[in-house]
């Protein structure tokens, strides 16, 4: 019997099951919801503060003073579009001056796991990246370039 016919809905394929057109239409790849993620976790602060949301309710100013590096304006962008995207919740309290804090919404908790995991095959696997990093710089030095 089939899926149809059953009232049962198919699977639904895992993304990395699933068949890719080659060459891959740039549109699609554009329009993946996996690179569209990608895309906003895989700049250079959203993991990190993603992860302290994670451990508890951060104000701007303790978030600004947790993360060394990281400008005003560019926490702002950083806090805005995960807030845009639903991951974050910005909460504003009417004291002089209103204070603000910061938070991770449910969809913003459901990305700690894949981002554990993630960041535990990081871990894992880092050695070995390194390592192929120096051989392949060995031999670019090598082959002069």
């Amino acid at each position: 019997m089939s899926a149809a016919h059953t009232g049962v809905p198919a699977p639904v394929p895992a993304p990395l099951d699933t068949r890719m057109p080659t060459p891959v239409p740039v549109e699609e790849h554009e329009a993946c919801p996996v690179s569209d993620v990608l895309r906003r976790i895989g700049d250079k602060w959203s993991v990190l503060v993603i992860v302290l949301l994670g451990q508890r309710r951060h104000r701007f100013n303790e978030l600004h003073r947790g993360i060394e590096g990281i400008s005003q304006r560019m926490l702002t962008r950083t806090l805005r579009g995960l807030e845009v995207d639903g991951l974050v919740h910005r909460e504003v309290f009417p004291t002089v001056p209103p204070s603000v804090e910061y938070s991770l919404t449910p969809l913003g908790r459901t990305l700690l796991e894949p981002l554990s995991a993630l960041a535990g095959w990081a871990v894992e696997h880092h050695g070995a990246i390194e390592r192929s990093r120096r051989a392949h710089a060995g031999a670019a030095d090598r082959d002069g370039g």
